[in-house]
């Protein structure tokens, strides 16, 4: 399953010490003691088991052709609605919500009417519809321009609109639906069209994210790519179309590696090798000596004592080396010797280099929640709290810049740090809050499932209570995911026959 948890990386917080590089769109620089308070089941908004049955036999029936029956579960789903809205209004977190994969076999009468009915009885009021994920999309077969093939491809569905139909099922039930994305993860059938090859990211070991990652479906694109911009433009406005409550941006980012390829310590580690990223990154400098020195340090990996007297005899009418947020302070200001200059410039190089890699993630995250901004739809970023960090000397490989998200978009960071209870994990998100513009929507997601612990994660009561120092800072709290919590029918539902 996608998305699933990873184990955290703790290494020592980089941006305290990093990257003073002025962008023209942005500037890009790179204990938990409280105990928490003992919750009623009722906090949490469940329905009880009796009620939740009386629904479902409903619901059976009405599927059957019982009329009656139909009659009595519409009345109820009003009447659950509108307790549910009553329940989180009163009770924290106020937004409860849900991670939630559709497969092909949900087309099937009453499937996702079943689903929402149980995310209704479970408290939550909002759902997150994965909508592009793994090279496909929920979009139908008759109605998909884009460049994905659609989720659905099941002969004589041709027409059906799934995307749709869940957010009209949520809808009648009260709850807000989301459609969750894959971001700079574009997929292997992506990968699969020879037209697009330029759009593909690229490392200076000329490796591409399939070989660098365990999941052969995941694909990361040049974020300065014009088609890659373009592809996933389209498809986000055919989603919005549909008009869901919001849209969540998930991998936006690189890709993470394994072992010591997960820290970035050399140029050959960035994802820069690709003709957009480069000529962006020319476009920085801001004279012929800036110029030259990015050249030979992103074909080197390094610059020289001898690179830089080359350099300043080139050009011998220019002064220091420039280049977008390269501030010289005034005790540099008398040219000092090229030994004297070159550590420096080699220090102020490699973080351009990285400033530049991560620039890209935030630009393509905000061409790809413009759409949504026109037309007043909420938009969000999910992404890991510890994948904007420095380890020693190098970076997270992933160089998520997620601090430098927008304070507009909802922040949804994944907080599935795994430890002997749930002190890391209130850490995590602890860190969110501290980093995060005020007046930040914050919305963490937990993974785990109800009353037990699964995979050396607490339960989420345990997890959400840990959080309940915080609930004034979080708006709510999501859940990864439903196939967690029903793991045989997610199963069943996955690998089925439509019939």
């Amino acid at each position: 399953m996608a998305h699933r948890p990873l184990e955290p990386v703790r290494p020592k917080l980089f941006w305290q010490r990093l990257l003073t590089v002025v962008f023209s769109s942005s500037l890009l620089i790179p204990n938990f003691i409280s105990q928490p308070a003992q919750a009623q089941l009722k906090e949490y908004c469940h329905l009880s088991t009796a009620e939740s049955q009386t629904k479902e036999k409903l619901r059976l029936s009405a599927l059957k052709g019982n009329q009656e029956a139909q009659k009595r579960y519409q009345q109820l789903l009003k009447q659950h609605a509108q307790e549910l809205k009553a329940c989180r209004s009163r009770n924290w977190p106020n937004i409860q919500a849900i991670w939630l994969r559709l497969y092909p076999c949900d087309i099937q009468p009453g499937t996702i009417d079943q689903i929402m009915d149980r995310m209704v009885n479970r408290g939550y009021n909002q759902i997150y519809i994965e909508t592009f994920y793994d090279g496909q999309v929920l979009l139908p077969v008759k109605d998909n321009p884009t460049v994905w093939p659609s989720v659905v491809r099941t002969p004589g569905a041709e027409n059906i609109d799934l995307l749709s139909l869940a957010i009209q099922k949520g809808r009648e039930r009260g709850l807000k639906v989301y459609a969750w994305m894959f971001t700079a993860n574009f997929g292997y059938t992506y990968a699969q069209r020879p037209d697009r090859e330029p759009a593909i990211a690229r490392n200076g070991k000329g490796q591409t994210s399939l070989y660098v990652v365990d999941n052969s479906s995941q694909v990361f694109i040049d974020p300065y790519n014009m088609q890659a911009k373009r592809d996933y433009f389209q498809m986000v406005q055919q989603v919005l179309r549909r008009r869901p409550d919001g849209l969540l941006f998930d991998y936006v980012r690189y890709p993470r590696q394994t072992g010591s390829n997960s820290i970035a310590t050399k140029v050959s580690d960035l994802w820069l090798f690709t003709p957009a990223t480069q000529q962006a990154l020319f476009r920085r400098a801001l004279n012929s000596k800036g110029l030259d020195l990015i050249r030979r340090f992103l074909s080197q990996g390094y610059i020289t004592v001898a690179d830089i007297d080359q350099v300043d005899k080139l050009y011998p009418q220019e002064g220091e080396p420039m280049w977008q947020g390269r501030i010289i302070p005034p005790q540099q200001k008398a040219l000092l010797s090229a030994t004297d200059r070159q550590p420096i410039l080699q220090i102020e190089l490699w973080q351009l280099m990285v400033a530049h890699a991560m620039q890209g993630i935030l630009d393509f995250v905000a061409v790809a929640s413009y759409p949504a901004q026109q037309l007043k739809i909420t938009s969000g970023a999910v992404f890991f709290p510890d994948g904007n960090q420095m380890v020693g000397q190098g970076y997270d490989s992933r160089l998520q810049p997620w601090d430098r998200f927008p304070s507009t978009m909802e922040w949804h960071p994944m907080a599935y740090a795994t430890c002997s209870n749930t002190n890391c994990i209130a850490e995590q998100v602890q860190r969110v809050i501290s980093m995060a513009q005020p007046g930040t929507k914050i919305i963490p997601a937990l993974a785990g499932t109800w009353g037990q612990s699964v995979s050396n994660r607490p339960s989420l009561e345990a997890q959400m209570q840990a959080l309940r120092p915080f609930a004034s800072q979080l708006k709510g709290v999501s859940h990864f995911a439903y196939s967690w919590q029903y793991p045989e029918h997610d199963g069943d539902r996955k690998f089925c026959r439509v019939r």
